[in-house]
């Protein structure tokens, strides 16, 4: 996917480094840059080597004279017991904010939906922090996503996974 001034292609590993610093910074547009714990080793190893979860870059320039990354699509398949179906869970997606209303996020949107549509997934979901505004209005107007305001996310972290074992059944 290319559009006039940028383009779009699966990561490479040789991208680890720029997509670490896409991942810094959304951590930073999100207040929390401390929490960042990728490494390019943990991203080298769990996107590519093991692939856990995929990734979508926008470079500024074109194919064949790349420029800088300005966008990432960070994502992974799910599935639905409900749809016997795979769905595609986006992680993170981000634009740099020098390069946001050129279409970068509805071209990265377009890539997940042809992701999606190519392993026959029933469903792409995302989730997105109360207080951005800004992506809420774009997900529900341009791209006409329903919010999930009947779910509540429930996360373990550390100790809460290793905490499981209590309930094992030998």
């Amino acid at each position: 996917m290319s559009g006039a001034n940028f383009f779009i292609r699966e990561a490479t590993p040789s991208d680890v480094d720029a997509i670490l610093g896409l991942i810094i910074d959304l951590a930073t547009y999100e207040k929390e840059p401390e929490s960042v714990k990728a490494t390019p080793e943990l991203l080298k190893k769990n996107l590519f080597e093991t692939p856990y979860a995929h990734a979508l870059l926008a470079f500024s320039g074109s194919a064949s004279e790349p420029g800088e990354a300005i966008g990432l699509a960070l994502y992974f398949f799910n599935f639905s017991t409900w749809t016997g179906k795979p769905g595609l869970y986006l992680e993170d997606l981000f634009v740099k904010p020098e390069h946001r209303s050129l279409g970068v996020g509805k071209a990265l949107f377009g890539e997940l939906g042809h992701v999606a549509e190519e392993k026959g997934c029933a469903r792409v979901d995302w989730s997105v922090l109360t207080w951005n505004t800004p992506s809420i209005e774009f997900y529900e107007k341009k791209l006409q996503a329903k919010p999930m305001t009947d779910w509540l996310g429930m996360r373990l972290e550390g100790d809460g996974i290793s905490r499981l074992a209590e309930f094992r059944k030998d």
